[in-house]
Protein backbone atom coordinates (compact mmCIF):
# COMPACT_ATOMS: atom_id res chain seq x y z
CA UNK A 1 0.00 0.00 0.00
CA UNK A 2 1.36 3.42 -0.98
CA UNK A 3 2.49 5.90 1.65
CA UNK A 4 0.68 9.28 2.04
CA UNK A 5 3.50 10.64 1.76
CA UNK A 6 5.15 9.35 -1.39
CA UNK A 7 2.81 9.11 -4.47
CA UNK A 8 1.93 6.20 -6.46
CA UNK A 9 3.28 5.26 -9.59
CA UNK A 10 0.80 6.11 -12.13
CA UNK A 11 -0.52 3.07 -14.09
CA UNK A 12 -3.62 2.33 -16.13
CA UNK A 13 -6.84 2.17 -15.12
CA UNK A 14 -10.68 3.12 -15.42
CA UNK A 15 -12.31 6.40 -13.67
CA UNK A 16 -14.60 6.60 -10.85
CA UNK A 17 -17.05 8.61 -9.44
CA UNK A 18 -18.28 9.70 -12.40
CA UNK A 19 -20.61 12.84 -11.96
CA UNK A 20 -24.21 12.19 -11.19
CA UNK A 21 -26.93 13.54 -13.35
CA UNK A 22 -28.41 16.86 -12.62
CA UNK A 23 -27.23 20.22 -12.09
CA UNK A 24 -24.53 19.34 -9.42
CA UNK A 25 -21.19 18.00 -9.73
CA UNK A 26 -19.06 18.29 -7.33
CA UNK A 27 -20.83 16.64 -4.17
CA UNK A 28 -17.45 17.58 -2.07
CA UNK A 29 -17.59 21.18 -3.05
CA UNK A 30 -21.15 21.54 -1.32
CA UNK A 31 -20.53 23.02 2.21
CA UNK A 32 -23.68 23.57 4.54
CA UNK A 33 -24.28 27.27 4.77
CA UNK A 34 -25.70 29.93 7.04
CA UNK A 35 -28.46 32.23 5.26
CA UNK A 36 -28.76 35.86 5.64
CA UNK A 37 -31.35 36.26 8.00
CA UNK A 38 -29.46 33.96 10.71
CA UNK A 39 -27.57 36.04 13.51
CA UNK A 40 -27.20 38.73 11.32
CA UNK A 41 -25.43 42.07 13.10
CA UNK A 42 -28.07 45.17 13.39
CA UNK A 43 -27.32 47.63 10.61
CA UNK A 44 -27.24 50.87 10.42
CA UNK A 45 -30.16 52.72 9.82
CA UNK A 46 -30.40 55.33 6.70
CA UNK A 47 -34.23 56.25 6.39
CA UNK A 48 -34.06 56.46 2.62
CA UNK A 49 -32.39 59.77 3.01
CA UNK A 50 -29.96 61.02 -0.22
CA UNK A 51 -27.94 64.16 -0.45
CA UNK A 52 -27.05 65.94 -3.85
CA UNK A 53 -23.24 65.77 -5.34
CA UNK A 54 -22.22 68.84 -7.05
CA UNK A 55 -21.29 68.73 -10.40
CA UNK A 56 -17.22 68.71 -10.53
CA UNK A 57 -14.61 68.40 -14.01
CA UNK A 58 -12.66 65.10 -13.53
CA UNK A 59 -8.72 65.27 -14.35
CA UNK A 60 -7.79 63.30 -16.54
CA UNK A 61 -4.92 61.52 -15.48
CA UNK A 62 -3.81 59.30 -18.45
CA UNK A 63 -5.04 58.13 -22.02
CA UNK A 64 -4.36 54.81 -23.99
CA UNK A 65 -5.30 52.47 -26.42
CA UNK A 66 -6.78 49.56 -23.42
CA UNK A 67 -7.85 50.26 -19.86
CA UNK A 68 -8.01 47.11 -18.26
CA UNK A 69 -9.90 47.94 -14.48
CA UNK A 70 -9.42 45.10 -12.18
CA UNK A 71 -6.04 43.29 -11.91
CA UNK A 72 -6.79 39.78 -10.75
CA UNK A 73 -6.22 36.55 -12.66
CA UNK A 74 -8.51 38.00 -16.20
CA UNK A 75 -7.09 41.53 -15.57
CA UNK A 76 -3.34 40.46 -15.49
CA UNK A 77 -3.48 38.45 -18.31
CA UNK A 78 -5.53 41.14 -20.69
CA UNK A 79 -2.85 43.82 -19.76
CA UNK A 80 -0.21 41.48 -20.56
CA UNK A 81 -1.88 39.98 -24.03
CA UNK A 82 -2.57 43.38 -25.20
CA UNK A 83 0.39 45.18 -24.17
CA UNK A 84 2.32 42.18 -26.10
CA UNK A 85 0.53 43.26 -29.49
CA UNK A 86 1.93 46.67 -28.95
CA UNK A 87 -0.95 48.57 -27.21
CA UNK A 88 -0.24 51.13 -25.02
CA UNK A 89 -2.08 49.26 -21.77
CA UNK A 90 -2.78 50.69 -18.16
CA UNK A 91 -4.24 48.22 -16.02
CA UNK A 92 -6.05 49.90 -12.54
CA UNK A 93 -5.73 47.75 -9.52
CA UNK A 94 -7.67 48.57 -5.98
CA UNK A 95 -5.22 46.72 -4.31
CA UNK A 96 -1.32 46.69 -3.82
CA UNK A 97 -0.81 43.62 -5.78
CA UNK A 98 -1.97 41.17 -8.90
CA UNK A 99 -3.55 37.98 -8.89
CA UNK A 100 -7.16 38.92 -7.57
CA UNK A 101 -8.46 35.86 -5.67
CA UNK A 102 -5.66 33.68 -6.74
CA UNK A 103 -3.42 35.49 -4.51
CA UNK A 104 -5.07 38.21 -2.15
CA UNK A 105 -7.92 35.50 -2.32
CA UNK A 106 -5.71 32.46 -1.02
CA UNK A 107 -7.30 30.67 -3.88
CA UNK A 108 -3.85 29.08 -3.86
CA UNK A 109 -5.12 25.78 -5.16
CA UNK A 110 -5.68 26.09 -8.91
CA UNK A 111 -8.65 24.66 -10.73
CA UNK A 112 -7.86 21.90 -13.42
CA UNK A 113 -5.91 22.79 -16.38
CA UNK A 114 -5.92 19.84 -17.72
CA UNK A 115 -8.86 17.54 -19.77
CA UNK A 116 -10.10 14.41 -18.36
CA UNK A 117 -7.71 12.97 -20.89
CA UNK A 118 -4.69 14.45 -19.02
CA UNK A 119 -4.44 16.97 -21.99
CA UNK A 120 -3.36 20.29 -20.84
CA UNK A 121 -6.03 22.84 -22.72
CA UNK A 122 -5.69 26.20 -20.91
CA UNK A 123 -2.35 27.21 -21.96
CA UNK A 124 -1.16 30.68 -23.12
CA UNK A 125 -0.89 33.27 -20.02
CA UNK A 126 -1.37 30.61 -17.73
CA UNK A 127 1.30 27.90 -18.48
CA UNK A 128 3.70 30.98 -18.76
CA UNK A 129 2.78 32.30 -15.68
CA UNK A 130 3.00 29.09 -13.60
CA UNK A 131 6.47 28.19 -15.31
CA UNK A 132 7.76 31.62 -13.68
CA UNK A 133 7.15 30.26 -10.35
CA UNK A 134 10.03 28.22 -8.39
CA UNK A 135 9.89 24.85 -7.89
CA UNK A 136 9.53 25.32 -3.94
CA UNK A 137 6.65 27.45 -4.65
CA UNK A 138 4.47 24.45 -6.40
CA UNK A 139 3.07 21.49 -5.81
CA UNK A 140 1.40 18.80 -7.87
CA UNK A 141 1.03 16.33 -9.35
CA UNK A 142 4.13 15.99 -12.24
CA UNK A 143 3.00 15.90 -16.18
CA UNK A 144 3.53 12.30 -16.30
CA UNK A 145 0.81 11.80 -13.49
CA UNK A 146 -1.87 14.06 -15.52
CA UNK A 147 -4.88 11.45 -16.84
CA UNK A 148 -3.68 9.02 -14.26
CA UNK A 149 -6.50 6.74 -13.70
CA UNK A 150 -5.58 3.90 -11.65
CA UNK A 151 -7.39 4.02 -8.20
CA UNK A 152 -4.26 4.07 -5.68
CA UNK A 153 -2.35 7.05 -7.82
CA UNK A 154 -5.55 8.99 -8.08
CA UNK A 155 -6.70 8.16 -4.17
CA UNK A 156 -3.00 9.75 -3.34
CA UNK A 157 -3.79 12.92 -5.23
CA UNK A 158 -7.57 13.25 -4.35
CA UNK A 159 -6.28 14.28 -0.70
CA UNK A 160 -4.44 16.96 -2.18
CA UNK A 161 -7.00 18.32 -4.27
CA UNK A 162 -5.82 17.39 -7.50
CA UNK A 163 -7.57 14.23 -8.57
CA UNK A 164 -11.20 14.31 -9.50
CA UNK A 165 -13.60 11.81 -10.25
CA UNK A 166 -10.83 8.95 -10.02
CA UNK A 167 -8.42 10.89 -12.77
CA UNK A 168 -5.39 12.76 -11.75
CA UNK A 169 -5.39 16.82 -12.86
CA UNK A 170 -2.88 19.87 -13.60
CA UNK A 171 -4.33 21.10 -10.24
CA UNK A 172 -1.22 22.79 -8.82
CA UNK A 173 -1.03 24.76 -5.52
CA UNK A 174 0.92 27.67 -5.42
CA UNK A 175 2.40 30.03 -3.32
CA UNK A 176 0.40 33.37 -3.46
CA UNK A 177 3.49 35.39 -2.86
CA UNK A 178 5.60 34.40 -5.80
CA UNK A 179 2.78 34.50 -8.12
CA UNK A 180 1.96 38.08 -7.13
CA UNK A 181 5.85 38.38 -7.89
CA UNK A 182 5.35 37.06 -11.26
CA UNK A 183 2.12 38.67 -12.77
CA UNK A 184 3.77 41.55 -12.03
CA UNK A 185 7.10 40.50 -13.98
CA UNK A 186 4.79 39.83 -16.47
CA UNK A 187 2.86 42.94 -16.86
CA UNK A 188 5.80 44.81 -16.78
CA UNK A 189 7.81 43.20 -19.57
CA UNK A 190 4.72 43.46 -21.27
CA UNK A 191 5.05 47.24 -21.38
CA UNK A 192 1.49 47.41 -19.46
CA UNK A 193 1.62 49.87 -16.80
CA UNK A 194 -0.05 49.01 -13.59
CA UNK A 195 -1.68 51.83 -11.17
CA UNK A 196 -2.44 50.27 -7.61
CA UNK A 197 -4.62 51.62 -5.04
CA UNK A 198 -6.80 52.87 -7.78
CA UNK A 199 -10.50 51.58 -7.82
CA UNK A 200 -12.30 51.43 -10.37
CA UNK A 201 -15.76 53.29 -10.08
CA UNK A 202 -17.32 54.67 -13.22
CA UNK A 203 -17.43 54.38 -17.20
CA UNK A 204 -16.47 56.83 -18.79
CA UNK A 205 -19.17 57.03 -21.26
CA UNK A 206 -19.19 59.08 -25.03
CA UNK A 207 -21.71 60.90 -26.83
CA UNK A 208 -22.15 57.84 -28.84
CA UNK A 209 -23.14 55.67 -26.09
CA UNK A 210 -19.77 53.80 -25.91
CA UNK A 211 -17.53 53.57 -23.31
CA UNK A 212 -14.30 55.44 -23.46
CA UNK A 213 -12.53 54.37 -20.71
CA UNK A 214 -13.07 54.76 -16.46
CA UNK A 215 -13.09 56.80 -13.39
CA UNK A 216 -11.11 55.79 -10.66
CA UNK A 217 -11.20 56.96 -6.67
CA UNK A 218 -7.73 57.25 -5.16
CA UNK A 219 -5.68 59.25 -2.77
CA UNK A 220 -5.86 61.88 -5.29
CA UNK A 221 -9.72 61.73 -5.28
CA UNK A 222 -11.53 60.95 -8.51
CA UNK A 223 -9.72 60.54 -12.17
CA UNK A 224 -10.07 59.89 -15.26
CA UNK A 225 -8.14 57.49 -17.66
CA UNK A 226 -9.76 57.90 -21.30
CA UNK A 227 -9.39 54.77 -23.71
CA UNK A 228 -9.80 53.29 -27.02
CA UNK A 229 -11.24 49.93 -25.04
CA UNK A 230 -11.67 49.18 -21.75
CA UNK A 231 -11.80 45.78 -20.39
CA UNK A 232 -14.12 45.23 -17.26
CA UNK A 233 -11.95 42.68 -15.02
CA UNK A 234 -13.63 43.74 -11.61
CA UNK A 235 -15.12 40.37 -11.55
CA UNK A 236 -18.40 41.55 -10.64
CA UNK A 237 -19.00 43.57 -14.10
CA UNK A 238 -19.44 46.84 -12.36
CA UNK A 239 -18.17 49.03 -15.42
CA UNK A 240 -20.78 47.22 -17.50
CA UNK A 241 -23.40 47.03 -15.34
CA UNK A 242 -23.09 51.02 -14.84
CA UNK A 243 -22.76 51.63 -18.68
CA UNK A 244 -25.93 49.98 -18.84
CA UNK A 245 -24.97 46.56 -20.46
CA UNK A 246 -27.75 43.81 -19.70
CA UNK A 247 -26.61 41.29 -17.46
CA UNK A 248 -28.39 38.33 -15.49
CA UNK A 249 -27.90 37.37 -12.04
CA UNK A 250 -30.06 34.53 -11.51
CA UNK A 251 -28.29 31.21 -9.35
CA UNK A 252 -28.91 28.04 -8.12
CA UNK A 253 -29.30 27.55 -4.55
CA UNK A 254 -28.45 24.40 -4.33
CA UNK A 255 -24.62 24.80 -5.33
CA UNK A 256 -22.00 26.85 -3.69
CA UNK A 257 -20.98 29.13 -6.58
CA UNK A 258 -23.07 32.31 -5.11
CA UNK A 259 -21.79 31.95 -2.03
CA UNK A 260 -18.72 33.71 -0.14
CA UNK A 261 -15.89 33.20 1.98
CA UNK A 262 -12.81 34.43 3.73
CA UNK A 263 -9.85 31.69 3.27
CA UNK A 264 -6.99 31.47 5.66
CA UNK A 265 -4.02 29.90 6.08
CA UNK A 266 -2.65 27.95 9.30
CA UNK A 267 1.09 27.70 9.83
CA UNK A 268 3.07 24.95 12.00
CA UNK A 269 1.30 22.09 10.97
CA UNK A 270 2.14 18.87 9.97
CA UNK A 271 -0.09 18.06 6.90
CA UNK A 272 1.42 14.56 5.76
CA UNK A 273 0.63 13.20 9.34
CA UNK A 274 -2.91 15.25 8.93
CA UNK A 275 -3.25 13.43 5.28
CA UNK A 276 -2.38 9.72 6.71
CA UNK A 277 -5.01 10.30 9.28
CA UNK A 278 -7.64 11.33 7.04
CA UNK A 279 -6.92 8.07 4.71
CA UNK A 280 -6.30 5.74 7.10
CA UNK A 281 -9.13 6.36 9.72
CA UNK A 282 -11.99 7.22 7.98
CA UNK A 283 -14.81 7.05 10.57
CA UNK A 284 -12.74 8.78 13.03
CA UNK A 285 -11.97 12.18 10.69
CA UNK A 286 -16.00 11.73 9.67
CA UNK A 287 -16.61 12.01 13.42
CA UNK A 288 -14.07 14.90 13.95
CA UNK A 289 -16.20 16.54 11.14
CA UNK A 290 -18.89 16.16 13.27
CA UNK A 291 -17.96 17.22 16.35
CA UNK A 292 -16.69 20.53 14.53
CA UNK A 293 -20.29 21.12 13.25
CA UNK A 294 -21.56 20.66 16.39
CA UNK A 295 -19.50 22.92 18.48
CA UNK A 296 -18.68 25.87 15.87
CA UNK A 297 -21.87 25.35 13.70
CA UNK A 298 -20.26 25.41 10.12
CA UNK A 299 -16.76 23.51 10.00
CA UNK A 300 -14.24 22.90 6.95
CA UNK A 301 -11.63 20.98 5.83
CA UNK A 302 -7.99 21.80 5.69
CA UNK A 303 -6.40 21.38 2.36
CA UNK A 304 -2.95 21.16 1.53
CA UNK A 305 -0.64 24.05 0.44
CA UNK A 306 2.66 24.47 -1.44
CA UNK A 307 4.52 23.56 1.58
CA UNK A 308 3.98 20.32 4.39
CA UNK A 309 3.82 22.97 7.17
CA UNK A 310 1.13 25.46 6.06
CA UNK A 311 -2.70 24.25 5.79
CA UNK A 312 -5.31 26.26 3.55
CA UNK A 313 -8.96 26.67 4.95
CA UNK A 314 -11.28 27.89 2.29
CA UNK A 315 -13.43 28.84 4.67
CA UNK A 316 -16.97 27.98 5.40
CA UNK A 317 -19.38 28.93 2.16
CA UNK A 318 -21.92 31.52 3.62
CA UNK A 319 -25.01 31.84 1.42
CA UNK A 320 -27.95 34.10 1.53
CA UNK A 321 -25.35 37.45 1.25
CA UNK A 322 -24.90 39.64 -1.97
CA UNK A 323 -21.70 40.35 -3.33
CA UNK A 324 -23.01 43.83 -4.29
CA UNK A 325 -24.17 45.18 -0.81
CA UNK A 326 -20.90 46.51 1.47
CA UNK A 327 -23.26 45.48 4.77
CA UNK A 328 -23.66 41.85 3.48
CA UNK A 329 -19.93 42.08 2.37
CA UNK A 330 -18.93 43.15 5.94
CA UNK A 331 -20.93 40.46 7.55
CA UNK A 332 -19.07 37.83 5.61
CA UNK A 333 -15.89 39.44 6.71
CA UNK A 334 -17.30 38.95 10.36
CA UNK A 335 -18.15 35.62 10.38
CA UNK A 336 -15.40 34.56 8.59
CA UNK A 337 -12.71 35.75 10.95
CA UNK A 338 -14.66 34.74 13.63
CA UNK A 339 -15.05 30.92 12.62
CA UNK A 340 -11.01 31.19 11.40
CA UNK A 341 -10.53 31.71 15.50
CA UNK A 342 -13.02 28.50 16.33
CA UNK A 343 -11.20 26.73 13.44
CA UNK A 344 -7.43 26.91 14.56
CA UNK A 345 -8.86 26.08 18.48
CA UNK A 346 -10.92 22.97 17.55
CA UNK A 347 -8.07 21.94 15.27
CA UNK A 348 -5.14 22.40 17.80
CA UNK A 349 -7.25 20.51 20.27
CA UNK A 350 -8.46 17.26 18.45
CA UNK A 351 -7.04 17.31 14.80
CA UNK A 352 -3.50 14.95 14.10
CA UNK A 353 -0.89 17.07 12.99
CA UNK A 354 -2.58 20.56 14.28
CA UNK A 355 -1.51 20.40 17.63
CA UNK A 356 1.30 23.54 17.66
CA UNK A 357 -0.90 25.38 14.50
CA UNK A 358 -1.03 28.84 14.65
CA UNK A 359 -2.96 31.58 12.51
CA UNK A 360 -0.75 32.73 9.45
CA UNK A 361 -2.52 34.95 7.07
CA UNK A 362 -6.47 35.98 6.63
CA UNK A 363 -7.26 36.44 3.10
CA UNK A 364 -7.54 40.51 2.28
CA UNK A 365 -9.57 39.94 -0.28
CA UNK A 366 -13.36 38.27 -0.05
CA UNK A 367 -14.19 34.68 -1.79
CA UNK A 368 -16.84 36.38 -4.27
CA UNK A 369 -17.65 33.82 -6.73
CA UNK A 370 -20.95 35.29 -8.12
CA UNK A 371 -22.30 38.68 -8.42
CA UNK A 372 -23.66 39.75 -12.52
CA UNK A 373 -23.24 37.79 -15.36
CA UNK A 374 -22.83 39.57 -18.49
CA UNK A 375 -25.66 39.20 -21.89
CA UNK A 376 -23.43 38.91 -24.54
CA UNK A 377 -23.51 38.60 -28.04
CA UNK A 378 -23.34 34.54 -27.25
CA UNK A 379 -23.22 32.73 -23.96
CA UNK A 380 -22.42 29.55 -22.33
CA UNK A 381 -25.14 27.28 -21.31
CA UNK A 382 -25.58 23.55 -20.16
CA UNK A 383 -26.75 23.18 -23.99
CA UNK A 384 -23.03 24.08 -25.02
CA UNK A 385 -21.17 20.66 -23.46
CA UNK A 386 -22.25 18.41 -26.50
CA UNK A 387 -18.56 19.21 -27.85
CA UNK A 388 -19.88 21.66 -30.98
CA UNK A 389 -16.63 24.41 -31.49
CA UNK A 390 -17.54 27.97 -31.76
CA UNK A 391 -16.70 29.66 -34.68
CA UNK A 392 -15.28 32.34 -32.75
CA UNK A 393 -13.57 30.28 -30.48
CA UNK A 394 -11.01 31.56 -28.09
CA UNK A 395 -9.66 29.11 -26.01
CA UNK A 396 -11.00 25.58 -24.57
CA UNK A 397 -12.03 25.15 -20.79
CA UNK A 398 -12.04 21.61 -19.24
CA UNK A 399 -15.55 20.32 -18.81
CA UNK A 400 -16.98 19.47 -15.27
CA UNK A 401 -16.86 15.94 -15.51
CA UNK A 402 -15.79 12.97 -17.82
CA UNK A 403 -18.88 12.13 -19.07
CA UNK A 404 -18.80 15.82 -20.99
CA UNK A 405 -16.55 16.78 -23.86
CA UNK A 406 -14.21 19.57 -23.45
CA UNK A 407 -16.06 23.18 -24.01
CA UNK A 408 -15.43 25.72 -26.30
CA UNK A 409 -15.10 29.18 -25.06
CA UNK A 410 -16.86 32.07 -27.51
CA UNK A 411 -15.44 35.24 -28.41
CA UNK A 412 -18.83 36.78 -28.62
CA UNK A 413 -18.96 35.76 -24.16
CA UNK A 414 -16.87 38.52 -23.46
CA UNK A 415 -18.94 41.25 -25.94
CA UNK A 416 -21.90 42.75 -24.67
CA UNK A 417 -25.07 42.23 -26.90
CA UNK A 418 -25.58 46.10 -27.26
CA UNK A 419 -22.67 48.09 -25.41
CA UNK A 420 -19.52 49.09 -27.28
CA UNK A 421 -16.17 49.88 -26.38
CA UNK A 422 -16.03 47.18 -23.51
CA UNK A 423 -14.97 44.01 -23.24
CA UNK A 424 -15.69 41.68 -20.08
CA UNK A 425 -13.67 38.37 -19.22
CA UNK A 426 -13.67 36.73 -16.15
CA UNK A 427 -16.30 35.34 -13.80
CA UNK A 428 -18.50 37.93 -15.39
CA UNK A 429 -18.75 36.55 -18.76
CA UNK A 430 -21.87 35.81 -20.75
CA UNK A 431 -22.95 32.10 -19.04
CA UNK A 432 -26.09 30.05 -17.45
CA UNK A 433 -25.37 29.71 -14.10
CA UNK A 434 -24.05 26.16 -14.29
CA UNK A 435 -21.30 27.14 -16.55
CA UNK A 436 -20.76 29.63 -14.14
CA UNK A 437 -19.54 27.31 -11.72
CA UNK A 438 -16.74 26.16 -14.14
CA UNK A 439 -15.94 29.29 -16.07
CA UNK A 440 -15.66 31.60 -13.02
CA UNK A 441 -12.80 29.31 -12.04
CA UNK A 442 -8.88 31.22 -12.16
CA UNK A 443 -7.90 29.35 -15.21
CA UNK A 444 -10.96 30.48 -17.16
CA UNK A 445 -10.16 33.69 -15.74
CA UNK A 446 -7.02 33.46 -17.16
CA UNK A 447 -7.94 32.23 -20.60
CA UNK A 448 -11.11 34.60 -21.38
CA UNK A 449 -8.32 37.47 -19.88
CA UNK A 450 -5.74 36.83 -22.42
CA UNK A 451 -8.41 36.55 -25.39
CA UNK A 452 -10.07 39.69 -24.03
CA UNK A 453 -6.66 41.75 -24.29
CA UNK A 454 -5.60 40.74 -27.57
CA UNK A 455 -8.97 41.35 -29.08
CA UNK A 456 -9.03 45.05 -26.95
CA UNK A 457 -5.14 45.77 -28.61
CA UNK A 458 -6.60 44.65 -32.25
CA UNK A 459 -9.53 46.88 -31.83
CA UNK A 460 -7.86 49.72 -30.86
CA UNK A 461 -5.31 49.52 -33.51
CA UNK A 462 -7.87 48.78 -36.22
CA UNK A 463 -10.36 51.30 -34.83
CA UNK A 464 -13.10 49.24 -35.04
CA UNK A 465 -15.48 48.22 -32.21
CA UNK A 466 -14.60 45.08 -30.07
CA UNK A 467 -17.65 43.09 -31.89
CA UNK A 468 -16.38 44.61 -34.99
CA UNK A 469 -13.10 42.50 -34.60
CA UNK A 470 -11.52 39.54 -37.31
CA UNK A 471 -11.86 36.31 -35.36
CA UNK A 472 -9.21 34.69 -37.57
CA UNK A 473 -6.66 37.81 -37.03
CA UNK A 474 -7.37 37.40 -33.07
CA UNK A 475 -7.14 33.30 -33.27
CA UNK A 476 -3.99 33.90 -34.90
CA UNK A 477 -2.93 36.45 -32.56
CA UNK A 478 -3.90 33.79 -29.30
CA UNK A 479 -2.08 30.81 -31.06
CA UNK A 480 1.06 33.21 -31.19
CA UNK A 481 0.37 34.11 -27.58
CA UNK A 482 0.78 30.09 -26.88
CA UNK A 483 -3.30 29.86 -26.52
CA UNK A 484 -4.84 26.32 -27.18
CA UNK A 485 -7.83 26.38 -29.88
CA UNK A 486 -9.01 23.18 -30.90
CA UNK A 487 -7.74 22.22 -34.33
CA UNK A 488 -9.65 20.81 -37.36
CA UNK A 489 -9.99 17.85 -37.83
CA UNK A 490 -10.38 16.17 -34.20
CA UNK A 491 -13.98 15.18 -34.19
CA UNK A 492 -15.52 17.94 -32.53
CA UNK A 493 -19.00 20.12 -34.68
CA UNK A 494 -18.46 23.39 -35.59
CA UNK A 495 -21.34 26.36 -34.29
CA UNK A 496 -21.68 29.47 -35.47
CA UNK A 497 -22.31 31.15 -32.12
CA UNK A 498 -21.80 34.23 -33.03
Amino acid sequence: MPTQDDPPAATGGSPSGAAEGGRLFFRSEVFRVETAAAGRRARPAHGGRSIAEPAREIPVHAECDVLVVGGGPAGTAAAVAAARLGARTILLERYNHLGGLSTGGLVIWIDRMTDWDGRLVIRGFAEELLARLPQEAVAGPPREAWGARDAATAAWWQLRTAAFHGIVTHSPTCDPEWLKAASLDLVRESGAHPIFHAWGAQPVIGEDGAVGGAIFESKQGRRAVLARVTVDATGDGDLFARAGAAFADDIDERDIHHCMNTAWLFGGVDMPRYLRWRAESPAEFAEFMRRGREEIGLMDKAFVSWRDDVALFLGPRLAGFSALDVEDLSEVEVRSRRLMVEHLRFYRAHCPGFEGAYLLLSAPQLGVRHARRLKGVASVTREWWDGRVAADEIGVSPSLSPKFPNVSVPYGALVPASLDGLLAPGRHLSCDATSHSFLREIPQCWLTGQAAGAAAAIAAARGVPPRRVDVAELQAALRQQGVHLTEAGDGRRASAAA
